[in-house]
């Protein structure tokens, strides 16, 4: 982008937020966020997924008219199931949902990455939710670039001017967290949206350190070599690494927006009590040491507004049981300002062993038993329509009967 082309957007941006506040004072609409729903009242949210088209929009390239309303459908379908938040993933792979000052257009707009869309999607988001109601939570994804190849991104995507930054792992390209860098860069990214759009939540997922591989060792020994001084492990230093991301991030999210709230939704087991008797009574995966994410030590250091762990496991499963985990969780944020929301698994309903549609009501009944539980975000927007629309509907009857949101 030109310097006469920063000018003239830097104009067009001010324009539009004198126009808005001359509204707010005139009465002519409410200032933006104000009938979103005080951060006390128990969450009800859901994620809104665009990797892979998942949600919105439903594929690339589709006219903004029919972009924009497929997004105010899953809107209105929120306010009908009395949710009163949405998760909306705006950075799904190193790239932008906004005029980013850093990272090129998604392809998954308009199947072109750098394509420009024709409008600004970012605050149509905004402020469509804010329009019914509803708390809007920008989600990023922090490393991911999801391509195989450097040649797939558009030639001045950051990636490809500074490959020094990047590591390719399990057939994928991602930003390396051991760089310096490279993580400021990835907070700059995502602190470009949180200066110029009214969110009321930074959310981040759980892709940290990639997924295991197979046995794929992380190609980041070098970088250990160079980075890692004072480090017993390249495990340890790997952990620092995160808790760099996440307790930065924190920081600037307060200072640029002291409103917003700054949360992360991870992998629901920390550490199993096999490996520390601080664990939960679980024999799963844990992110502490397959990604690197130490997450009660984020909750303990208050470095998070909030902490919404996947729990997508059924009662009762036998390797991570949604009722051990819940109890663990509650007791984690237990004397902490930390709040607690359950990730739900709605695009498990009707499968993978989730054949009884009242298991998503039967969660949010025994969350009810565990004061340290304030809300719950169901995962994903388009599953509530459909596989696991009758167990939204008990779970509407059963808990959010109320209109109050």
């Amino acid at each position: 982008m030109t310097r006469e082309q920063r000018w003239h957007r830097l104009r067009a941006d001010l324009l539009c937020l004198a126009l808005a506040s001359v509204a707010v004072l005139l009465g002519l609409v409410g200032a933006p966020g104000a009938a979103a729903p005080d951060r006390h009242t128990a969450m009800r949210g859901e994620w809104i997924a665009t990797v892979q088209n998942m949600d919105w929009p439903t594929r690339p390239g589709l006219p903004v008219a029919q972009q924009q309303a497929e997004y105010r459908r899953l809107l209105d379908q929120a306010v009908e199931h009395r949710l009163n938040a949405v998760f909306v993933q705006v950075r799904p792979n190193a790239d932008a949902f906004w005029p980013s000052r850093y990272e090129p257009w998604s392809r998954l707009l308009t199947g072109t990455q750098g394509r420009d869309p024709g409008y600004d999607p970012m605050r149509f988001l905004v402020d469509e939710a804010h329009r019914r109601g509803l708390r809007f939570h920008a989600w990023f994804n922090p490393y991911r670039i999801g391509v195989s190849d450097p040649a797939e991104l558009v030639p001045d995507h950051p990636a490809r001017e500074h490959p020094e930054w990047t590591f390719r792992y399990g057939g994928k390209l991602y930003y390396d967290p051991g760089v310096p860098a490279a993580r400021r860069f990835v907070e700059d990214a995502i602190m470009d949206a949180v200066h110029r759009y009214d969110v009321d939540g930074v959310h981040l997922d759980d892709f940290f350190y990639p997924y295991p591989a197979g046995g794929e060792q992380l190609p980041d020994q070098e970088t250990f070599r160079r980075y890692g001084t004072g480090f017993r492990t390249i495990e340890d230093w790997r952990r620092h690494n995160t808790d760099l991301l996440v307790s930065e991030l924190d920081g600037r999210v307060h200072a640029a927006r002291p409103g917003a709230r700054f949360g992360i939704s991870p992998f629901g087991i920390w550490r199993n009590a096999t490996s520390d008797p601080a664990g939960s009574n679980t024999r799963g995966m844990e992110s502490y040491s397959a990604i690197y994410a130490d997450t009660r030590k984020w909750v303990r250091q208050g470095w998070v507004d909030y902490i919404a762990p996947q729990l997508y496991w059924q009662i009762g499963h036998p390797v991570a049981d949604y009722a051990a985990l819940v109890p663990w969780w509650s007791d984690t944020v237990a004397g902490s300002d930390v709040d607690l929301y359950i990730g739900q698994a709605a695009y498990k309903v009707g499968g993978q062993g989730w054949t009884d549609p009242g298991e998503l009501s039967a969660h949010l009944s025994l969350n009810r038993r565990h004061p340290g539980v304030d809300g719950d975000i169901f995962f994903r927007a388009t599953s509530l329509t459909t596989n696991a629309a009758e167990a939204m509907r008990r779970v509407v009857a059963e808990h959010y009967a109320d209109s109050s949101r």
